[in-house]
């Protein structure tokens, strides 16, 4: 018997993703941190990653770092801040499966810093994402364009500049959470299939 007569298509999964930016998300803001003696987490930050693991998410760090283009640091420092936070993160048991950055300064007009959606495009392309089926968790404006340019799910959270890009209306986000540990609940919900992320 030919042995591909054997064989049987097997269901694709849905390889989800929660998209997050990282200062004023994951490390409290500091303002072109180019330090690693300045990295700090946000409270909860650590646990809301373990929880977006167990829900079997892709947990992806997308963030603009202009400072570079601007002259104010390095990428080396970049590096740097990025070995911090995983180190902070590694002692809580959390980790994320990716970290993609755009070193340009806004007036070089780069197709990934966001809001353009380059560095989710590339992210989904390298880990097999479906992006529609994603959430992007920001601060700012741009992280919530990015999450519409994308049809992901959008949540704002407070920390950071949030509560400024709250303020300042016009919300194109989904929904408003106090921090990323309060959106990480927010969405074991709708993967736990007993809450929705509804437009706010």
């Amino acid at each position: 018997m030919c042995r591909d007569c054997n064989r049987f298509r097997k269901e694709e999964k849905i390889q989800r993703a929660v998209f997050l930016d990282r200062d004023g998300v994951i490390l409290e803001e500091r303002g072109y941190l180019s330090h690693p003696g300045d990295v700090s987490l946000i409270a909860g930050a650590a646990e809301a990653i373990k929880l977006f693991s167990r829900l079997g998410l892709k947990v992806v760090v997308v963030t603009n770092q202009s400072g570079i283009g601007r002259g104010l640091f390095t990428r080396r420092d970049y590096l740097r801040v990025k070995a911090a936070m995983d180190a902070l993160l590694a002692r809580q048991g959390a980790k994320t499966d990716g970290e993609y950055f755009c070193p340009h300064a806004p007036w070089e007009e780069c197709g990934c810093r966001k809001p353009a959606p380059g560095l989710a495009l590339i992210a989904g392309k390298e880990l097999g994402l479906n992006l529609d089926e994603s959430f992007v968790v920001g601060d700012k404006r741009s992280d919530m364009e990015m999450a519409r340019a994308i049809r992901a799910k959008s949540i704002l959270v407070r920390t950071g500049y949030g509560w400024q890009t709250e303020r300042d209306g016009e919300p194109i986000w989904d929904v408003v959470a106090h921090d990323i540990g309060e959106a990480a609940k927010i969405i074991a919900r709708v993967i736990e299939g007993s809450g929705d992320v509804g437009h706010g």
